[in-house]
């Protein structure tokens, strides 16, 4: 937790809070910031509690917010107070039905294969101006990496050259969500993607210092891209390959991750894997502190129900039998 001292009637349940969820290893920043606005506001108001009406007061001041935000918000303040409700029984807890309703999820779009060939085919016409030599060589590295890694967008961005080994071609993910650190094998193609832009950055005598980002931005000083900038860059190659969403809405860049999931899976259904042995596995590779996360990722699309239906009558296909031969011809 940062130095932040909070200074209203619940400044010690608030520090006691963020210093244990910290101590298990969650960065809760964002948390934090919003039980810093909490904070002030008590402060300010000079209320001597928490409760139902100052609680319903303070979310009147995050009505200029769209309901997802105000619902998280809201949120996060119930949890601090079940948290302060262990030592405090009578203490005011939000009842979450009150709150905004919670937002759809978004349904993941899983590319196909050739959609990827395509994807990688586009980075050639992006246009490359003085200042940004490899922006092409860039990108196609970004596709492939999001692609065989199911890397989050932020593990990708904060890459830098010293995390790829040469040798044993695999990447370190330093310290990603929840702390966690993990090193990736690569396969052939994306080791090759990864020599092939290193090369390309000497040839121009661009920066190859082991410190130097790997998704390097030339109009940033040699830093890596913004997340902005890395999501308007590739929202331009699903434009030009021409991918959208059967609503007609382009990709999100976390759609690689649930494609990488979900291809994984279909390519062990066609190995004829046992393929629950292989899910803790697939969990270590994503970052995932359980099972239960990444089986939110494997979503049963048709190519996939179709693998896993001829792999069933391949294996079982002779013990099924139709009714009217199963019970003499009598329906």
């Amino acid at each position: 937790m940062n130095s932040y001292s909070f200074s209203s009637a619940l400044n010690s349940v608030i520090t006691r809070y963020l210093t244990l969820k910290q101590a298990l290893g969650r960065n809760y920043a964002n948390e934090c910031n919003i039980l810093k606005h909490l904070d002030r506001y008590l402060t300010d108001t000079k209320v001597v509690d928490l409760t139902s009406e100052v609680f319903l007061k303070w979310v009147e001041t995050q009505n200029h917010l769209t309901p997802g935000v105000r619902r998280n918000r809201m949120r996060i303040v119930r949890n601090l107070c079940l948290y302060r409700r262990r030592t405090e029984s009578t203490c005011f807890v939000p009842d979450p039905n009150l709150f905004p309703s919670p937002h759809q999820p978004v349904q993941p779009y899983i590319f196909r294969e050739e959609e990827i060939t395509r994807l990688i085919q586009a980075t050639s016409k992006l246009k490359t101006v003085s200042r940004s030599l490899l922006r092409i060589e860039v990108f196609r590295l970004a596709i492939v990496l999001l692609y065989t890694t199911g890397l989050r967008r932020g593990e990708l961005l904060h890459l830098i050259i010293n995390d790829y080994n040469f040798k044993e071609r695999s990447l370190c993910i330093r310290e990603s969500k929840f702390h966690k650190s993990r090193l990736l094998p690569l396969s052939s193609d994306a080791a090759r993607e990864i020599d092939s832009h290193i090369q390309a950055r000497r040839k121009h005598h661009l920066p190859t210092s082991p410190e130097s980002s790997l998704i390097w931005n030339g109009y940033d000083n040699g830093r890596a891209y913004t997340a902005t900038g890395l999501s308007r860059n590739i929202q331009t190659l699903f434009r030009i390959a021409d991918i959208h969403t059967p609503d007609g809405r382009l990709p999100r860049i976390h759609d690689f991750r649930h494609t990488f999931a979900v291809h994984a899976l279909l390519q062990w259904y066609r190995a004829g894997v046992d393929f629950q042995a292989k899910l803790p596995l697939l969990s270590t590779y994503m970052g995932h502190v359980s099972i239960d996360s990444t089986q939110y990722y494997l979503h049963f699309i048709e190519e996939l129900a179709e693998t896993a239906s001829a792999r069933f009558a391949s294996c079982y296909g002779a013990l099924v039998k139709p009714l009217s031969e199963s019970n003499g011809g009598v329906q």
